[in-house]
């Protein structure tokens, strides 16, 4: 697990490595033109997920895990010329409560000199995050939340979106399974910031396609029990071609498993799932999900470039990876590298080195960090459960349909609400 900062551990531990700084010593490593060198003699990186919870399979503890394989990884690239070999990774969990990511947020830029957090699921989490990201002028890269109010009216000039938002997946999947024929949804959301955005997705994407939302419920979050969703469905009128369901993670799961109780299929209500993981997939079943179309940012066994990547991390964690955690390694490292060039962990000359960078890596494909509206544009994947009888290895579980440019994926920023300043 990664180490718990404090100021004495963090000086303990800086001291211990003994670490030769390039921007301070001038030796080994690329100068910063401004002379910022590197702030406390270390790099820190912080992860805020869910340790714990309903979100802990897809992010939590491995999400930490992909953190430190980058910079092992970015240390073992750049070798002697490395900017610090003093890189540290420390860990929170946030419950999946804003109040609680807020402080530790706090904690971590104030009290424990954090340059940048990563990951940070749960969007009204996300937003706290993002708060206190613009008021210490740190940098923040969120991975695990959806909502597109990171990159909207909620944006700043300190906060990153990574992996995916709320817009590709509507205009991926609620898209697709309208223009195939499900003119009627009913929708069901938890109700906080990513549920009412994926609502508010969802609801536009549908529209567009010709379709209509029947009726569409908020449930709390997190649940374990959607069985009034689930009476609820068959009984609409006009009566819906889809049950769309927002959920994600373990309330996810209890979804899906109670929508097969009630026999829905058998009722004339097909299934759409707004936002999946192959955790929820392996927890589920493919045979409960077979042939189910979502999107997806990126999937382990993609393609050469992720398989290989994959099989490292699971040689570190024992398991394949999720986007999320895909995500979270390519960012902290497309961080690494811009303090690299750079010479600093400044966090303006940062921004600097981001903003209109373009890059392609086993992750996000036709990448870059839009100076706009600080999205991470790539491209993203319309994808299918498989059969059952058509899965080959543990995690074997997705094929791609259709790859869905990054243009396309995500909303022009002119049309985000977003104003940088």
């Amino acid at each position: 697990m990664a180490t718990k900062l404090t100021k004495a551990g963090a000086l303990a531990a800086t001291l211990t490595l003994g670490a030769v700084i390039a921007g301070c010593s001038g030796a080994g490593g690329p100068q910063a033109e401004d002379g910022g060198g590197i702030s406390d003699d270390a790099i820190k990186l912080g992860v805020i997920t869910d340790l714990s919870s309903v979100y802990s399979d897809l992010a939590g503890p491995n999400a930490v895990e992909a953190v430190k394989m980058a910079v092992d990884d970015f240390k073992a690239e750049h070798g002697d010329d490395v900017v610090t070999q003093n890189i540290e990774v420390t860990e929170a969990d946030h419950q999946n409560k804003p109040e609680i990511a807020n402080t530790t947020a706090r904690e971590m830029y104030d009290r424990d000199g954090v340059d940048a957090i990563f990951d940070v699921p749960t969007s009204s989490a996300a937003l706290a995050v993002a708060n206190i990201a613009k008021q210490a002028q740190k940098m923040y890269f969120n991975i695990g939340a959806a909502t597109t109010e990171l990159t909207g009216a909620q944006c700043n000039a300190y906060t990153y979106h990574y992996a995916y938002n709320t817009y590709m997946l509507a205009n991926g999947t609620g898209k697709a399974v309208t223009e195939q024929g499900a003119k009627n949804w009913y929708m069901i959301y938890p109700d906080y910031a990513f549920g009412q955005d994926m609502k508010k997705s969802f609801t536009a994407a549908i529209e567009g396609a010709g379709g209509s939302v029947v009726k569409a419920d908020p449930t709390p979050f997190p649940n374990d029990n959607f069985s009034t969703f689930m009476t609820k469905a068959p009984t609409l009128s006009p009566k819906p071609d889809v049950m769309g369901t927002m959920q994600a993670g373990g309330d996810l799961v209890n979804v899906v498993n109670q929508y097969n109780e009630f026999g829905l299929r058998d009722k004339g209500v097909e299934l759409a799932v707004g936002l999946m993981f192959s955790t929820d997939i392996a927890s589920i079943g493919v045979d409960k999900l077979a042939g189910t179309l979502y999107t997806t940012p990126w999937f382990w066994n993609l393609d050469d470039r992720s398989r290989e990547w994959a099989d490292r991390f699971k040689e570190r964690t024992g398991t394949r990876p999720t986007f999320d955690h895909a995500a979270n390694y390519s960012a902290a490292m497309q961080y690494l590298e811009a303090i690299q060039r750079g010479g600093t962990d400044d966090a303006d000359a940062i921004r600097k080195e981001l903003d209109g960078h373009t890059f392609d890596d086993f992750f996000a494909r036709n990448a870059e960090f839009r100076a706009e509206d600080h999205a991470v544009s790539h491209d993203a994947y319309l994808a299918r459960v498989k059969e059952e009888s058509d899965v080959e290895e543990d995690f074997d579980f997705t094929e791609k349909v259709d790859t869905i440019p990054a243009d396309e994926a995500y909303m022009d920023p002119a049309d985000s609400g977003c104003e940088m300043g």
